[in-house]
């Protein structure tokens, strides 16, 4: 095995350890929700998650965001810890901007069924570009009556 000089190889621990906890919590954790408790007001819900981490599927490099959720709930809303952990799934995940973006929204209406929902990423900046995806899902009236 071959390292950098500023490698360190991984200690025998390191390399047999168990799961940590956390880890443990963001592989097993899915979006989930409670009750709306003001079912039929409209209101929104805003949401920043500024540590975002995915891997480009083309570099393997990392990639960082802001991720923004405005939603007005119907009947069910996110609990915020359930997000986070979800969020922090996507860090090891080989991922365009693009289709985490999409791939949020499409969860968060599975798991939520929101009247209207805008999921924003907002990319840090890498090799001078900066990129802004913003993805929006709206209930059909009908459906909702």
């Amino acid at each position: 095995m071959t390292h950098s000089p500023t490698q360190q190889p991984l200690s025998s621990q390191e390399q047999t350890s168990p799961m940590k906890y956390g880890e443990r919590e963001i592989l097993e954790g899915k979006l989930i929700t409670f009750p709306n408790p003001r079912i039929g007001r409209r209101y929104d819900i805003n949401i920043t998650l500024p540590e975002f981490t995915c891997k480009c599927p083309f570099s393997g490099y990392p990639d960082f965001a802001t991720i923004y959720i405005t939603y007005v709930p119907d009947e069910r809303v996110v609990e915020l810890k359930a997000l986070k952990l979800y969020i922090n799934s996507y860090r090891d995940r080989y991922i365009s901007h693009e289709e985490s973006v999409n791939q949020i929204l499409d969860d968060f209406v599975a798991a939520c069924d929101p009247l209207e929902v805008t999921i924003k990423g907002d990319f840090s900046p890498r090799g001078n570009v900066h990129t802004v995806i913003e993805v929006r899902h709206q209930k059909d009236a009908a459906a909702s009556s």
